[in-house]
């Protein structure tokens, strides 16, 4: 190996390491910086325009100087400014501009006109019914965003006036958000279990704009629209943002706003949450922010590896233990029903617990504290059974709810499978023996739901994270590496068992690395620092130093030696709304760094025991 690029290794891990740990805020920890979203920007600005266009004039001027400026040469917007244009966010920007835009404005109508093009050539025109099944082909029979967007266009004229425009909108059942949550998932309901709040909101307006010619089912959603309300105020968190989430929010508060109920508490809570939500520039990001997973993932890429010694020092960490720690959820949620016991992914009021963030968190305090330590160990173990409780008949993991299968985000995903697996692993020791073996069944149950998960090339398929340059939109390359990542932390008899699917996996990785030496998300897909730094820790992690190698060479081209971090649309929202996160690249690229420096410095006969030669053979 030639020592220049060790030593160039070295210096971009340092230089990455140092930017990461200045970037914490004052109370220590990483909030991170979601982009801004096209979409969530337009959805909040016709939100304030119809609550009072008067009154938020200057905030809906700033945001639609923002989506002119972002606007793509083709004339349509993604999801963030650096995503192509997709049918979601240009049909709702059109929406905005048609609504809340000067009619003497000729940027604005401009922009009118080309998005207008670019819908002609996506959906066919912006005829009402071309637009509604356009809207339709793209969630399917997943209503949670398909039904928000389909009520915008009607709100704003684009699907026409008066019934003929709400018979384009679906009712949906806001009728059944009254019953116990216990018996939600045996309604097979086409909306996913975390958005009862959007249920609640545009079936109520759907209703009373268009009520059903059925005169019990009329009566019916009469009969418990205010109970129906005060479950969805019950729901909304202290600072107005549902999920702390810009769209649906905004969603919620022009519904409620034309259905009549502008001046519930409801409202004047969304209100205040998206006013305080915009930023500077007048964008709006889909998430206000992810500190407790940013914060996890910067805990594991600083506090593992050969170079991590001292990094954290012991104030740092108990800071990080002590806020963790606080972040715990310790009453049963009021929007999922969760349990207490989970983690959600911010520290923020609207946070929701859940797997991923759950099984992070566990990690975090793994390497924040010792196993024995008695102030952690109930926490830990309240977790711990929490994730168990969560855990699908499937042996698969879900993100909020046990139960929900019927649409994509509710059902069992193999990485947050795997990442729950390895913090099941990490902490198993600690637990007394009744929970030890809840443990080792739920593992067990946990790697068979892998392998009959896998995809026939060997790769996986990761649910919250996409690519807007595979031709499915999926990212395997996430969805492998992680998954990958979190086997290869098992204890040797559970990567034993889960050897076979390791090598396939790997086989996978190795396959698709791009010519460059990087990796998109997926067989050539352009290469991008998270996807690349991804892979790297994976085929590290199995001792594959020649593909690994040209990967971190890759990493330094593409950060120039850890200076600069340029963040790649990966993350999939909800209803499929892309992000980028500005830590994402910085955490990923340090973590796979210190890996590829950690199997450098490894003597041979402790080096993982996967070889290319048995995978290739």
């Amino acid at each position: 190996m030639q020592e220049s690029l060790l030593q160039r290794v070295r210096a971009g891990h340092d230089l990455l390491r140092d930017s990461l740990l200045d970037l914490r805020n004052a109370r220590g920890f990483w909030e991170g910086q979601l982009s801004n979203s096209a979409l969530a920007t337009c959805v909040a600005i016709v939100a304030l325009h119809r609550v009072d266009a008067e009154r938020h004039r200057e905030q809906v001027e700033a945001g639609l100087r923002w989506l002119l400026a972002h606007a793509n040469e083709d004339g349509g917007w993604g999801d963030s400014p650096e995503s192509p244009s997709n049918l979601t966010a240009t049909l709702l920007c059109w929406a905005a501009l048609r609504e809340c835009g000067d009619p003497d404005d000729c940027a604005a109508n401009a922009a009118v006109v080309n998005a207008s093009a670019w819908l002609e050539g996506v959906a066919g025109g912006t005829d009402p019914d071309l637009l509604r099944k356009a809207v339709r082909r793209r969630y399917g029979a997943d209503l949670t965003f398909a039904g928000p967007i389909l009520t915008m266009l009607t709100l704003t004229g684009c699907l026409g006036e008066g019934h003929a425009a709400w018979s384009k909108v679906p009712q949906l059942p806001f009728e059944l958000a009254v019953l116990p949550a216990q018996l939600f998932r045996w309604f097979r309901l086409s909306v996913v279990s975390y958005a009862l709040p959007a249920l609640i909101a545009v079936g109520l307006v759907r209703h009373r704009k268009h009520p059903t010619g059925n005169p019990l089912s009329r009566w019916i959603r009469n009969r418990v629209t205010r109970r129906a309300l005060l479950i969805a105020e019950h729901m909304q968190p202290s600072n107005g943002g549902y999920e702390e989430a810009t769209p649906i929010t905004a969603f919620v508060t022009m519904c409620l706003l034309s259905a009549g109920e502008g001046g519930s508490l409801i409202v004047t809570r969304a209100v205040d949450f998206l006013c305080v939500s915009m930023r500077e520039d007048g964008g709006w990001p889909i998430d206000t922010n992810l500190a407790t997973w940013v914060s996890t993932l910067s805990v594991g890429a600083l506090a593992e590896g050969p170079l991590s010694v001292g990094v954290l020092e012991d104030d740092d960490r108990q800071r990080l233990r002590r806020w963790l720690l606080a972040q715990q959820e310790t009453e049963k949620h009021p929007l999922t029903f969760a349990a207490p016991g989970g983690w959600g992914w911010s520290d923020l009021p609207g946070s929701m617990p859940d797997a991923d963030d759950t099984s992070g968190a566990l990690l975090a305090l793994r390497r924040l504290c010792a196993r024995q330590d008695s102030n952690v160990r109930s926490s830990v173990l309240s977790a711990v059974v929490w994730l168990l409780n969560l855990q699908n008949r499937d042996g698969g993991m879900p993100t909020f709810t046990r139960g929900w299968g019927r649409l994509p985000f509710d059902r069992s995903c193999p990485d947050i499978t795997a990442h729950t697996l390895r913090a099941f692993s990490e902490w198993r020791d600690a637990f007394p023996i009744d929970v030890q073996r809840r443990v080792d069944r739920a593992v067990r149950r946990g790697i068979r739901f892998l392998d009959r998960n896998q995809n026939s090339d060997g790769s996986w398929t990761p649910l919250w994270f996409g690519n807007q340059f595979v031709s499915d939109e999926t990212n395997c390359t996430y969805g492998t590496a992680q998954t990958v990542i979190a086997l290869s932390g098992l204890s040797r008899e559970l990567r034993e068992d889960a050897g076979g699917m390791v090598e396939r996996g790997v086989h996978w990785l190795i396959d698709v690395q791009n010519q460059d030496g990087g990796w998109g998300g997926g067989k050539g897909a352009p290469s991008s620092i998270e996807e690349t730094a991804l892979a790297v820790r994976a085929l590290c992690l199995c001792g594959q130093e020649e593909s690994a190698q040209r990967g971190v060479e890759w990493l330094l081209k593409a950060t120039q030696d850890g200076a600069v971090c340029p963040a790649a649309p990966i993350g999939l929202y909800f209803a499929r709304l892309w992000y980028s996160e500005a830590l994402y690249p910085r955490i990923f690229a340090l973590h796979a760094l210190s890996d590829w420096l950690r199997i450098t410095n490894c003597p041979e006969k402790e080096k993982p025991e996967i070889s290319k030669s048995n995978l290739l053979s």
